[in-house]
């Protein structure tokens, strides 16, 4: 999984210029809180790239899937019995734009509204049986993602908790043509990992501990999706559970150094989509989840006089050294992570 976020956030909070190591690296959201009266925006631009399948921890490769997997969908009209489409790579950019206000000095509201952009190569095979290749064909969605709000609240200086949940903004009904394994361009209803939003109304709870001081940082974060209830077209993904923790040091005081470990696990979709029907294992709602390792490295920059006083700069690059998937289903690549950061 490759993954970038770029992170505006504009502001003065105070004339003391904090250590780069005062927030947590940059793929960690909500981990602090603001003062009362305080504002934060914030602008984030996120890249991920997928490449290759697997099914638990072993890879698979095309004419295995296309040749032997089979198809859910198997027996109705012009339907192979395997899976003859075959996903090759997949990105996914998102345009973040964010805002944080704080009513009290215990508690901070945010909101992220997203814009998504997603492209995935796949390959065509002929007919209902053999290995012989009919050609790639590109599919694309982009459009308003599922907007985020949330509340954090300080428990003590170094715990804070949060609630929040995740609005059915983003559309789940994206189509485009496909090229068929009988040699045919159609227009049809994408799979769900190709889906602008999930549909459902999702609850975010989540717990942070945090710590800095003159050269060091550190924290663990946990959290969760837990989607409510299906959406309209039958179906919600599955909940995600999320642990990760930190440390960092300051290289000077206008520079941190982070590594950070991640790990997710989440389950398979609950329920179908009808209109979401294809020899193409995204079509299948039980080849989604599993769990995953992911390790980060990371820098935080923040400008310490003059016209960049109080500006943060963040980067993070991370890649999974553990995937476990419910496959056949397409493997997670890298992730780089790029911020700037104010507050007002």
């Amino acid at each position: 999984m490759a993954l970038v976020i770029l992170g505006l956030q504009f502001g003065h909070a105070q004339e003391k210029v904090s250590l780069p190591n005062a927030h947590a690296p940059l793929g960690v959201m909500g981990d602090h809180a603001h003062n009362k009266g305080e504002w934060m925006v914030s602008y984030r631009y996120m890249h991920m790239t997928m490449d290759g399948n697997r099914n638990g921890t072993d890879d698979l490769d095309d004419s295995f899937i296309a040749t032997t997997v089979p198809n859910r969908f198997s027996g109705m009209d012009m339907m192979p019995p395997t899976l003859r489409v075959v996903p090759q790579d997949m990105t996914m950019d998102m345009h973040m734009l964010g805002v944080m206000y704080a009513p009290t000095d215990k508690l901070t509201l945010m909101a992220m509204v997203p814009y998504v952009v997603r492209d995935m190569t796949l390959t065509t095979y002929q007919g209902g049986m053999g290995s012989e290749v009919l050609g790639n064909f590109n599919t694309s969605s982009s459009g308003l993602g599922d907007v985020k709000i949330s509340g954090i609240y300080k428990i003590t200086s170094a715990f804070r908790g949060t609630l929040g949940v995740s609005i059915p903004t983003g559309s789940v009904e994206e189509t485009d043509e496909v090229l068929t394994p009988m040699n045919m361009r159609n227009e049809m209803r994408l799979p769900y990992a190709m889906q602008n939003g999930t549909g459902t109304w999702d609850l975010l709870p989540g717990l942070t501990y945090s710590k800095s001081s003159e050269q060091t940082g550190y924290g663990v974060q946990a959290k969760a999706i837990l989607p409510l209830a299906d959406n309209s077209e039958g179906y919600k993904r599955g909940n995600r559970v999320e642990a990760t923790a930190w440390g960092s040091y300051n290289i000077k005081r206008w520079v941190s150094f982070s590594l950070r470990a991640q790990y997710a696990h989440e389950a398979d979709i609950d329920g179908i989509d009808d209109e979401i029907m294809a020899p193409v294992q995204t079509a299948n709602p039980d080849y989604y989840g599993g769990s995953w390792i992911n390790g980060f490295t990371g820098l935080n920059f923040i400008g310490q006089s003059g016209i960049v006083k109080n500006h943060r700069l963040a980067v993070e690059w991370g890649a999974p050294f553990y995937q476990d998937l419910n496959g056949p289903q397409m493997k997670a690549k890298s992730t780089l992570i790029i911020g700037w950061q104010y507050a007002f």
